[in-house]
């Protein structure tokens, strides 16, 4: 069909030129080569686009095959769960705060005209594919460090992260103990008054943490399980500082294992705005050290959140129970604090607070109520402005001049 209605558009074409060149026209032989010569020449092209065709298809079953490689090799890739260094998947964050300090004592040699940055701290992560991951942080304190400076360089936590399902994990390293309110969560946007409470100083020495490893159970119905088997403290028993919880923290520099410690916690959050928690630790021997009248300690606290639209409150309590005659002697085998915190938000940037806290430490100046209230600005989330006044009475130094009242202004961030 093609080859005729190309010989009758060569004849039309032909017949429409011969009034024109009546005395060229070839014969009929003539172009009846000429139709035979096209014929040949369509026959070469349709030759060369079936072989391109060709080329085509095979191009595409190689591109189809390169797909397949590819994608499996990905799949392999994946299976395998290798990291990709340097990729998106690690993280820098870091938090800090600066404290200006006004302090009127009883007795003027204690007064205070201070200010002090008095951390700094870089936090590094890393997920190394969906059940492993990388957290540490690093803190410098009072901004300088070295022999006879005030400050000090702490790696603070340092641990590794294995999901063992949907609702289990375990970790190993250098980790926060699930103690108190402030322990685990201690940036400065995240709580009022410019230093952090006094019970979570004395009572709970937070920032605390050791070495070990633990679980935590994270499930549906709002309840949060953590155990760990870590690090003890070496709390001294004679000097200045005798029986002082704070002044035993290792902080897992060479520390001395020979008594370990552990710690159980169990959190309820599955109420909107509401939690509530309770902690136990045990150390099996507190000081390290045999026979020295300190024999082993028991921490309990307990603590509550509530948020409740512009009102939020905070209490929590902590109590050491320590055996020994040594501890038992100086009147510091029990030490405890509580503290109550009522805040409201006047608006989403303002908000204003009042604590009151008790304190009964091991040292006669760690033995002390206080009355607080302030207020603070986020002027974007992440920065916080803080302004405060404390007023403590001693419950035996009040004739030596440690009684005061402090005001205090403070700048924080996180990010």
């Amino acid at each position: 069909m093609a080859r005729v209605r190309f010989t009758l558009v060569a004849l039309a074409s032909l017949g429409a030129a011969l009034p024109a060149a009546a005395q060229d026209a070839p014969s009929l032989e003539a172009l009846w080569e000429v139709i035979q010569q096209q014929q040949r020449e369509i026959e070469e092209l349709k030759q060369q686009v079936g072989a391109a065709q060709a080329q085509i298809a095979g191009a595409d079953e190689s591109i189809e095959a390169t797909q397949e490689m590819v994608v499996a090799t990905a799949d392999y890739v994946e299976s395998l769960e290798i990291p990709v260094a340097g990729g998106s998947d690690t993280t820098i964050g870091g938090y800090g705060e600066l404290h200006y300090t006004q302090l009127d004592a009883d007795d003027p040699a204690r007064n205070l005209d201070q200010i002090d940055f008095h951390r700094f701290v870089l936090l590094f992560g890393h997920e190394f594919n969906e059940r492993v991951r990388f957290f540490s942080e690093l803190e410098l304190e009072h901004s300088l460090a070295g022999d006879g400076k005030p400050g000090e360089i702490e790696l603070e936590q340092a641990y590794v992260e294995f999901a063992l399902n949907d609702s289990i994990s375990a970790l190993g390293g250098l980790f926060l103990l699930p103690l108190g309110i402030l322990n685990e969560t201690h940036e400065p946007p995240t709580f009022y008054g410019v230093e952090r409470n006094s019970v979570e100083n004395v009572i709970i020495p937070s920032t605390w943490w050791e070495a070990g490893a633990g679980v935590n159970g994270n499930f549906a119905n709002g309840l949060n399980l953590d155990f760990a088997l870590h690090s003890g403290l070496a709390i001294p028993t004679d000097g200045s500082n005798a029986f002082r919880v704070r002044s035993g923290q290792q902080k897992v520099a060479k520390a001395d294992a020979s008594n370990p410690a552990f710690t159980a916690r169990l959190k309820y959050t599955g109420m909107p705005g509401l939690e509530v928690a309770a902690s136990y630790q045990y150390q099996t021997n507190p000081s390290q050290v045999a026979d020295d009248g300190l024999d082993s300690g028991n921490l309990f606290t307990t603590h509550a959140i509530y948020d409740q639209g512009r009102f939020s409150l905070r209490a929590l309590y902590g109590k050491w129970s320590f055996s020994g005659a040594a501890v038992q002697a100086a009147g510091a085998d029990e030490q405890s604090g509580w503290y109550v915190e009522p805040s409201f938000r006047l608006t989403p940037r303002w908000g204003v607070y009042a604590r009151y806290e008790d304190v009964d430490g091991a040292r006669d100046q760690d033995r002390f109520s206080q009355w607080e209230a302030g207020l603070s600005y986020w002027p974007v989330p992440g920065v916080t402005l803080k302004m405060d006044y404390r007023l403590r009475e001693h419950d035996l130094f009040s004739d030596a001049g440690r009684d005061f009242g402090a005001f205090d202004l403070g700048i924080g961030y996180q990010f």
